[in-house]
């Protein structure tokens, strides 16, 4: 399957490339806010919809180490009028503390509990009652991680998540310290990450091998809408084990494009594709208010 051949509808294409009419009691805005997790504050930003909402909303997590931020995809979904939260974990990209797997776990679910008290702040017209998780690489492994538990999530979105616990666990310590040296680049000069080093992150990835697999989350997340993207990139292995593991639901939604892990000569189809499950879930899940 490569993507979905059903007609764009209107709504999508002007999400794609029409600017909303401006809404001067409502408009949208670009907050930086702070999301409290493990003893720090994590650096994040919401990215509101126009209009008075409350609006449905996305919480969008980065891989490792986030080199692919995926903004274009957060602002088709404002301009489709979802919210979109976006974070940096502790210790990645200026966010205080060290950077582990397990903290990316909490810190994700530190923004999830975050989303849901906010809903009660009108000022930044978040419906609490519509969240969806959506995390690319292993993004994707944290929400389907978090959305697990957290039954209020009203779907998840995973663009080629990576099996953390077998991608990285099961490889012989040399390879799997290469292979996030070559993601993170400490080998390089860079300072992406902070309090870690590969050498600690394979460890971690090796002690939780069994734990971290993507299928062992398939029970919960079969059980509500489930957009599972992949691509080229040699990640499809652990969301084929997922899709065999949902797809007797009817709640799995699958696409694959041929192209590399950062899908970077299929943004547009990418975003296409998430625009339209989107508005399919928000079609078949009523508004809060």
């Amino acid at each position: 399957m490569t993507g979905r051949e059903e007609p764009t509808d209107a709504a999508i294409l002007d999400a794609l490339n029409k600017d909303p009419a401006p809404d001067p009691a409502y408009p949208s805005e670009t907050l930086a806010v702070a999301i409290a997790s493990g003893g720090v504050n994590l650096n994040a930003i919401l990215y509101t919809a126009a209009g008075a909402g409350p609006h449905p909303t996305v919480l969008l997590l980065h891989g490792l180490p986030g080199n692919e931020q995926n903004i274009d995809l957060a602002q088709s979904m404002r301009r489709a009028g979802w919210n979109v939260l976006t974070l940096h974990y502790r210790g990645s990209w200026g966010t205080p503390g060290a950077f582990s797997f397990e903290h990316c776990l909490q810190d994700a679910g530190a923004a999830v509990d975050w989303l849901l008290e906010a809903g009660g702040d009108c000022a930044l017209r978040i419906d609490s009652g519509r969240l969806v998780l959506m995390g690319h690489s292993m993004g994707g492994y944290v929400a389907a991680h978090v959305a697990e538990s957290r039954p209020s999530v009203l779907g998840t979105a995973l663009i080629s998540p990576a099996n953390v616990g077998v991608a990285l666990g099961l490889l012989p310590r040399i390879q799997a310290v290469s292979v996030i040296d070559d993601n993170v680049g400490t080998s390089e000069g860079l300072h992406i990450l902070s309090g870690t080093s590969p050498q600690v992150l394979a460890s971690e990835a090796s002690a939780n091998t069994e734990t971290w697999r993507l299928e062992n989350h398939a029970p919960v997340l079969a059980s509500r809408p489930l957009l599972l993207i992949t691509s080229d990139d040699g990640f499809s292995e652990g969301s084929a084990a997922l899709a065999l593991a949902t797809s007797r639901t009817g709640s799995l939604t699958q696409a694959h494009f041929p192209t590399d892990h950062s899908y970077s000569d299929h943004r547009i189809a990418l975003q296409i594709e998430v625009l339209g499950w989107l508005a399919r879930l928000l079609s078949s899940s009523p508004q809060q208010g």
